[in-house]
């Protein structure tokens, strides 16, 4: 076969791939339309719609919403148990409502307390209880489409179980303005350089396929093409202003968007006082180099004292960029992973800020909200052992796991402790009945025999001294009382492949990484039972492949707009670091299909990249 010949069934084979996706894009679209309820109109001879007490109306500048569109709202939320109900524009144009559909799963995300808040970005209707816990009385009306996003993403953490969306035909919106399209990505919390990225090679590989494999090629484009009436034409509720017109221009209109929004210069921090100030604040710690946030290299095993540990690998900081190298070593007779020489309190405070909260806060929350059904795993794990009455989390981070595990569990009181300030925000939320901040085993001997169920998920690898924590678990739980842990498991095969460059590492901040006999023989020691054991169905998904094409494109060229940056700030590595994550577009794509195949054999052969112990305190 000739190089021409492979070259053309190489692209028959995208093209059909290209085809299959756009398809099932298609029909997922269609479902998610028919899943989007409309309001009903109020029928003739009613009396005229009253005030709506109780209820509060936000809108994006320019949107109004006739009084009987509100009452129809209201009528709807009430009959459905909503508290907050985004209204979606039968008018809004084609692409805007399209993008809706790639992000929100009504059906789905009405019952999903973990899932992000996405909405049409013009009008949302608040309950007065949701609207004051959310801290909006004294708030600022929303200055734009963008504000609204942020703030759909904020109600529904305030009404994780309780938030709806429907097509309102009496809504009026003004046209989409295309020089905000960035801005309202980052809103939703989507990257506008890397999706703009994406979007253009979409449509070079449109141009590929019509050239090289005309017959595929043309039905690929046209599938492509005519997507927008396939999806909302012949539908009931949405009337998308100029359908036709924007689903003939389509092509254009894509290849223009993508390029001005990579035009579009980055957001602009909205204070720089505080820009300013974290910068000097590392610049100050930086200077003093980071030595000082190592303590001296051990030369035995923190777990079983045995001398002589080996390396296992050396990195930097692939996660976040900041200065620094980091080692893991290996013991030779239990196998525990360990960082060594070991970060000081100052050295993990240092790595640690400004990645789940500050800075990273927001991304952070993206990937912890995506895990609702790991979190509901989780909780399932107990049902054949007991009915858990008062659980602890800890290390619970902004409690996403107690949120989702309510779903499971809603008559169990959940609480959550935590070294961070998120524990306070999850407790306004009512994600957790309760909040500690501080360290588990400082404020164990308050919690003595308090809680009949407590859970560590990825939590233990983070410690100073996992023993202290065990013997923590200890004392809070009362007699008969059940431990759930999760951690990542070293002795992944995919774990040595890959390296540096495997997830789960998670330099600097891992300590302790845990072989699964070593800790099943210190909970015997403590006088538990292990009731349970999961390895592929502790499996966290895109864990592997995916996390080590974003490390790597990270650690080829951090981010120099970051405070701890040693290099300056250019438009030549800014524009350096864009082209890498240009680059990566395929090989994430290629990566998220070896993570679906590598979760599926995980499932199967009971290896994954992490495990669960579920353990029993025994009596007495």
């Amino acid at each position: 076969m000739t190089r021409a010949h492979r070259s053309g069934a190489r692209t028959r084979w995208v093209a059909a791939a290209a085809v299959t996706a756009l398809g099932a894009g298609t029909v997922r679209a269609r479902r998610r339309l028919a899943a989007l309820p409309v309001l009903d109109p109020v029928p003739a001879g009613d009396p005229a719609p009253q005030p709506l007490p109780g209820w509060h109306l936000i809108t994006a500048p320019g949107v109004t919403a006739d009084p009987a569109t509100l009452r129809a709202a209201a009528d709807h939320a009430v009959r459905e148990g909503l508290r907050v109900v985004d209204l979606v524009p039968a008018r809004l144009d084609a692409e805007s409502t399209l993008g809706l559909l790639r992000l929100l799963d009504p059906a789905a995300h009405r019952t999903d307390r973990c899932a992000p808040g996405h909405g049409a970005g013009h009008a949302l209707l608040v309950a007065d209880d949701v609207h004051r816990r959310a801290g909006l009385d004294a708030g600022t009306p929303p200055r734009s489409v963008a504000d609204v996003f942020r703030l759909v993403r904020t109600l529904k953490e305030y009404a994780p179980d309780a938030t709806g969306w429907a097509l309102a035909p009496g809504l009026t919106v003004p046209p989409p303005d295309p020089a905000r399209h960035a801005e309202e990505l980052r809103a939703r919390g989507l990257p506008p350089a890397l999706l703009s990225a994406a979007q253009l090679a979409g449509l070079a590989l449109l141009v590929k396929c019509l050239v090289s494999a005309p017959r595929w090629g043309a039905a690929v484009t046209a599938l492509y093409w005519l997507q927008p009436a396939a999806v909302l034409g012949p539908a009931r509720g949405p009337r998308p202003a100029g359908l036709a017109r924007a689903t003939a221009a389509r092509p254009l209109h894509a290849l223009s968007t993508a390029l001005r929004t990579l035009a579009t210069p980055a957001a602009q921090e909205s204070d720089p006082v505080g820009e300013a100030a974290r910068r000097a604040a590392y610049a100050r710690e930086l200077a003093a180099g980071t030595d000082r946030f190592f303590e001296p290299r051990r030369t035995d095993c923190p777990w079983c004292s045995a001398p002589g540990p080996a390396v296992r690998l050396r990195t930097p900081d692939l996660l976040q960029g900041k200065p620094g190298r980091f080692t893991l070593e290996e013991c030779r007779h239990c196998g525990h992973t360990f960082q060594n020489p070991r970060l000081t309190p100052d050295g993990l405070d240092f790595y640690y800020r400004d990645f789940y909260e500050g800075l990273g806060g927001d991304g952070a929350a993206l990937v912890l909200g995506r895990m609702n059904g790991t979190y509901r795993d989780r909780a399932e794990m107990l049902r054949p052992f007991t009915t858990p009455r008062a659980w602890l989390d800890v290390g619970t981070a902004a409690a996403h796991f107690c949120n989702a595990a309510r779903s499971v569990w809603p008559d169990t009181r959940f609480d959550g402790l935590d070294m961070g300030e998120g524990v306070h925000a999850a407790e306004r939320r009512g994600w957790i009945d309760t909040g500690y901040q501080g360290q588990f085993p400082d404020l164990a001997d308050r919690l003595t025999g308090r809680y009949d169920t407590v859970s560590m998920h990825h939590y233990l690898e983070h410690t100073r001294d996992p023993f202290a924590e065990l013997d923590a678990a200890v004392k809070v739980l009362a007699p008969g009382g059940h431990l759930l842990i999760e951690l990542p498991d070293p002795e992944s095969r995919v774990g040595r492949l890959l390296g540096r460059y495997w997830l789960p590492w998670f330099q600097p901040q891992h300590q302790h990484l845990i072989p699964a006999g070593n800790l099943k023989q210190a909970l015997t020691d403590r006088g538990f039972t292990v009731l349970a054991e999961q390895q592929g169905a502790a499996h966290q998904p895109n864990g592997d492949f995916l996390g080590a094409v974003a490390l790597a494109a990270n650690g080829l060229a951090p981010d120099p707009r970051a405070p701890w940056a040693t290099v300056p700030d250019t438009p030549a590595r800014r524009a350096a670091r864009s082209a890498v994550q240009a680059m990566a577009v395929p090989c994430y794509a290629a990566a998220l299909a070896l993570d679906g195949l590598r979760t599926a054999v995980a499932r199967v052969t009971d290896g994954g990249n992490a495990y669960r112990l579920l353990a029993r305190k025994e009596l007495g």
